[in-house]
């Protein structure tokens, strides 16, 4: 698989949002369901990681089971808010011949206000698949501009979680599959992840 085939965002989308997903503890994510938007518990100053990929979200929090992850949350933001983001990013490793020397990408990684990191995709019993996901980190104005401007909806998806979990458990996993969000290969802009391809 060439590797241009292998570093592909794939996400559920409208013509206006892309669905991300991330997990928090129930204090934090309960009430960012119910009111679409982070509690004043939820601390700016952190940086934040969204995922396109469900099944990288499940590896991440164990089916919503571990300890301050028990809430699964599908936040929708708007296309130009996740574009300004990657527009921002700066990969989270060092390539050679993408960033010039290694002193140029660690400047450019502490000034962006967005990181980039492509982890194994998950398949339904969370193995690594050969191709990546994306991970998104988001400090500083990302931080600010996810939470106040792009999130258009916030989605309390821990019972799907359970289900996919519990099909998966019982050894259905056609049925988990059929219950798993559709995500598809996203439209991206062109040149828009030229500096985050390995």
């Amino acid at each position: 698989m060439a590797e241009h085939t292998r570093h592909r965002i794939r996400a559920r989308y409208t013509d206006t949002t892309v669905t991300v997903y991330q997990a928090y503890a129930p204090r934090i994510g309960l009430p960012a369901a119910r009111d679409g938007r982070f509690p004043a518990a939820w601390k700016r100053e952190r940086m934040t990681w969204i995922k396109p990929s469900f099944l990288w979200m499940m590896y991440r929090c164990g089916w919503g089971a571990k300890e301050d992850q028990e809430t699964v949350l599908a936040v929708e933001i708007t296309r130009e808010g996740f574009a300004w983001a990657l527009e921002h990013a700066c990969l989270t490793w060092y390539v050679p011949g993408l960033h010039g020397d290694q002193a140029d990408w660690r400047r450019d990684l502490k000034q962006a206000p967005a990181r980039v990191q492509w982890d194994p995709e998950r398949g339904v019993r969370l193995q690594p698949l050969p191709y990546r996901a994306l991970q998104l980190g988001l400090s500083g104005e990302a931080v600010r501009r996810y939470a106040d401007e792009w999130i258009t909806g916030i989605t309390d998806v821990t019972p799907l979680a359970h289900a996919i979990h519990g099909l998966v458990r019982a050894g259905d996993t056609d049925g988990a599959r059929a219950l798993l969000p559709r995500e598809e290969e996203y439209p991206e802009p062109p040149g828009l992840l030229d500096h985050l391809r390995p």
